[in-house]
């Protein structure tokens, strides 16, 4: 994203701010957003914001892991109503390095419009999203903390980490389209079975996109399990010394998150066909991961997620082709397969099934927690593997 200096307008709205600062922040999402229905896009807007916010707090060099594990919580804390935006966003601003973008610390010094929006919608919405928040701002910091170069141990943390940075987004999002569509609300089940496959396929795509990025931080969330069969020792990779070993670990793992796509295009194909919008939103993000992740295994050797971005024009033709297939299932079915040509591919059930265990063995995040002598208790410990219980109205089931 840009560095240029970036002002908020005087006497903006609170929700003509999120417009404003969405493209900012994400192009990917200023992209899909604005497909959805009118009733669902500032939902998801301002959702975005805040998971947005929590990974500007959570990246920010100059906090230490503590500071960062307390202001997660104390932002948490926040979306729940149970703490005051304003001074937070102020502690937060001024902790902040050069190393944040202008819009992304923009951002973080107006969470409070975000917030308010976010408390003016109905019961079951805000607590799909307060939900979202618990779980990202507690997985993400405890993965965080512990990033290295060698990797993730197993196949199975890389789902517990995909489940916490973009799987309970999927289950958010199926909270808000069934709230906002009975049609989607009728496959409530089976959506949520689908859900954080989703979620972790899109994420998938990004990690293998930036493996060379996320090193040059001293990170790397790819399973040294999956590269150890192959003879990689992923603490030494460096991308000047690929091989044939490297490619084959990197087109196992293609294939997960093959796998996890057509999951989602599943979950897709579950929202109405008269639901045009939301459909498109998820299409959208899942054509350009598919093309992503056939540029990936078509250049192994690639050093940098810009050489294997996907062409403005690939961009184009996507939107072009799942617009005019949004309402029939075969025709997108075939765009799916004309797109994924030859990628390799787990079984997509299997690998569903594979992220379910591991979220299921993850450890919920503490209803309280302690740093720098205080205390900090959260409203209540979410189980990842028990999602809020929502009737047909959108409201939460208590």
């Amino acid at each position: 994203m840009a560095r240029h200096p970036f002002t908020t307008p005087v006497g903006t709205t609170d929700e003509a701010y999120q417009e404003e600062i969405l493209p900012h922040v994400s192009r990917t999402f200023a992209l899909t957003i604005p497909q959805l229905p009118e009733g669902l896009r500032s939902t998801v807007t301002s959702a975005y914001l805040l998971c947005r916010i929590a990974d500007t707090i959570e990246d920010e060099p100059a906090l230490s892991a503590g500071d960062a594990y307390v202001f997660l919580g104390r932002f948490a804390a926040v979306v729940a109503g149970r703490e005051e935006a304003r001074p937070l966003a102020r502690e937060v601003v001024a902790r902040l390095s050069e190393s944040t973008l202008p819009a992304e610390r923009d951002l973080v010094g107006n969470m409070d419009r975000v917030v308010r929006l976010t408390q003016r919608l109905d019961a079951g919405r805000r607590a799909a999203i307060q939900r979202c928040i618990d779980l990202m701002c507690y997985g993400m910091h405890h993965f965080q903390r512990t990033a290295s170069v060698r990797g993730l141990d197993r196949l199975s943390d890389l789902d517990r980490y995909c489940y916490y940075v973009a799987g309970v987004v999927g289950e958010m999002l199926t909270e808000l389209f069934c709230s906002y569509s009975d049609g989607a609300a009728e496959h409530r089940g089976d959506l949520r079975e689908l859900a954080t496959s989703f979620g972790q396929g899109l994420q998938m795509t990004n990690i293998l996109k930036d493996i060379w990025e996320d090193r040059s931080r001293g990170a790397c969330w790819l399973p040294q399990e999956v590269f150890a069969r192959h003879g990689v020792d992923l603490a030494r990779l460096e991308p000047t010394r690929i091989d044939a070993r490297f490619g084959a670990a990197l087109r196992e793992l293609i294939g997960v998150a093959h796998a996890h796509l057509r999951n989602a295009i599943a979950f897709t194909l579950l929202i109405p066909r008269n639901e045009p919008g939301i459909r498109r939103f998820c299409l959208w993000a899942i054509g350009l991961a598919v093309l992503t992740l056939r540029r990936i295994e078509g250049h192994p050797e690639f050093t940098s997620g810009v050489q294997v971005k996907v062409s403005h024009a690939s961009v184009a033709l996507t939107r072009v082709l799942t617009s005019l297939a949004v309402r029939h299932d075969r025709v997108l079915l075939r765009l799916f397969d004309w797109a994924a040509g030859d990628l390799p591919l787990a079984a997509p059930a299997e690998v569903r099934r594979h992220t379910h265990a591991s979220i299921r063995a993850a450890q919920p995040p503490p209803s309280v927690f302690e740093y720098g002598g205080k205390e900090y208790r959260s409203e209540r410990a979410h189980a990842p593997f028990e999602p809020t219980s929502f009737r047909s109205d959108g409201s939460a089931a208590r």
